[in-house]
C-alpha cells in the first residue's frame, strides 16, 4: 500500500521547486515506489569540499531535500505543510566523483511529525552517509516563494 497522499511522477518531482538550492547543486529525482523516494546528486565542484571529497553539508542538503519532499507527498497540502525540525548525518565513506543516490524511507508517519531514514550511496552502491530527518507537520498553508 502506498504512503503517498498524491501519486508522484518523476516529471512532477523534478519540476516542483525550480529555483531552490537542490536545483543549484544538480539534484534530480530518479526513482520512487510505494514507500520510498530516490534522488541523485553529482559529486563535482558544486558539492565537493577543499579535500576533493563530497562535502558533508551537501550530503545533508540531499538528505533533507529528499526527506522533505517525501513528507510533502504524504500530506494534504491544502490543509497542512511540513518543515524540517532536525537532521543528523553520519558520514561513512568519502565520494570523489560520479553521483550519490539518496533513498528516503519512513520510520514514523504521525500526525505531528514524520521521521525519515535516508541512505546515501555512491554509484557502486557503497554506503556513503546515513541520515535521519525529522519533519514537523503544521496546520495551514505554507507561503511558497519562487
Amino acid at each position: 500500500m502506498s504512503i503517498w497522499h498524491r501519486a508522484p511522477t518523476l516529471e512532477s518531482l523534478n519540476h516542483a521547486f525550480p529555483d531552490g538550492a537542490a536545483r543549484h547543486v544538480g539534484i534530480e529525482y530518479v526513482d520512487f515506489g510505494d514507500d520510498f523516494l530516490t534522488a541523485r546528486m553529482p559529486v563535482d565542484a558544486r558539492t565537493r569540499q577543499p579535500y576533493g571529497i563530497l562535502h558533508g553539508g551537501a550530503s545533508c542538503l540531499l538528505a533533507e531535500t529528499v526527506g522533505s519532499h517525501a513528507s510533502a507527498l504524504c500530506i494534504d497540502l491544502e490543509e497542512e505543510y511540513c518543515v524540517g525540525l532536525e537532521i543528523n548525518a553520519n558520514h561513512i565513506k568519502p565520494a570523489r566523483e560520479g553521483h550519490v543516490h539518496a533513498t528516503a524511507r519512513p520510520i514514523h508517519l504521525g500526525r505531528g511529525t514524520h521521521i525519515w531514514d535516508i541512505r546515501i550511496r555512491n554509484d557502486a552502491g557503497e554506503l556513503v552517509c546515513i541520515a535521519r530527518l525529522t519533519m514537523m507537520i503544521k496546520t495551514g498553508r505554507a507561503q511558497v516563494t519562487g
